[in-house]
């Protein structure tokens, strides 16, 4: 990179450890490097170009599509995450490049698979890491795909628990924990309500507004089935809650696009009135 002041040139990835990072088809597009020792920042990629923008691509995507035919993928946060499981048989394993999980990733990932597990850290950070994933996953969950989500224990990251275990651990490990979202969500909500029924309610028609962003009719009844026996409520409720809500969305795409024809009508007359001057 150039010192525009001092009118020098300097490597930015110096004293890490370079991770290609490579586009569907295989072929690099850019950087990552790991520093090896303390120094700030951890993780650091090659700047945005043309090519490449980090809230679009995957570390290891390609690679994983390499491995064999894939049914699931699983989603970590950083490139020492993806080597450690791959190296323990774990060769699904694909992280996002230092930002938050987005639609794009999202859409990307169900093109690939049907199944995707989100797996985070234990800690705080790693529960609003999944919350964000979750949010984004939602609309996502048509026919045939499903969003999972795993937490390692406390203190753990997917680096250090794949070096701890074995492939069989792992797998086993994966296959009990993975949640869904509805048991993920609930989980987390419930901790926040504890005995308060005002909270409950609350936390029961947020349970609803999730569910009403699924697109896929028939995954949205199993949820609303699956929501009323862990919060030990009527179906009927939520059912009549969803249907509410979605009246609501229908009614307000309506609205917005009325407005929008509205305002190509405005430009269209326009365009022919001036075509008319002409």
């Amino acid at each position: 990179i150039r010192n525009e002041q001092r009118n020098s040139v300097y490597d930015a990835m110096r004293d890490r450890v370079i991770f290609p990072i490579r586009d569907f088809r295989g072929r690099v597009i850019a950087f990552g490097g790991r520093v090896l020792n303390d120094d700030k920042p951890k993780y650091l990629n090659s700047p945005e170009s043309p090519v490449f923008h980090k809230g679009q691509e995957l570390y290891g995507l390609y690679e994983a599509r390499q491995s064999g035919k894939l049914t699931r993928l699983l989603v970590v946060e950083g490139y020492m995450d993806v080597v450690a499981l791959a190296q323990n048989g774990i060769t699904e394993a694909v992280a996002t490049l230092g930002t938050a999980t987005s639609t794009t990733h999202i859409e990307r990932l169900f093109r690939v698979v049907s199944e995707v597990v989100f797996c985070f850290d234990g800690d705080s950070a790693g529960r609003r890491a999944a919350w964000r994933a979750l949010e984004n996953a939602l609309p996502a969950l048509k026919d045939g795909v499903s969003a999972r989500f795993l937490f390692l224990p406390d203190g753990e990251d997917p680096d250090s628990f794949a070096r701890k275990n074995s492939f069989e651990q792992l797998t086993e490990y994966l296959e009990a924990n993975a949640k869904d979202f509805i048991q993920f969500k609930a989980s987390l909500l419930m901790d926040e309500a504890k005995n308060d029924p005002i909270k409950k309610a609350d936390l029961i028609r947020d349970m609803v507004v999730s569910i009403s962003k699924i697109p896929d009719r028939i995954k949205r009844e199993i949820y609303i089935q699956e929501c009323a026996r862990i919060m030990d409520i009527s179906e009927d409720v939520l059912f009549n809650t969803l249907a509410q809500l979605v009246k609501k969305d229908i009614s307000e795409a309506n609205k917005q696009f009325k407005s929008n024809q509205k305002a190509f009508d405005i430009v269209k007359n326009d365009a022919i009135a001036q075509t008319t001057k002409i």
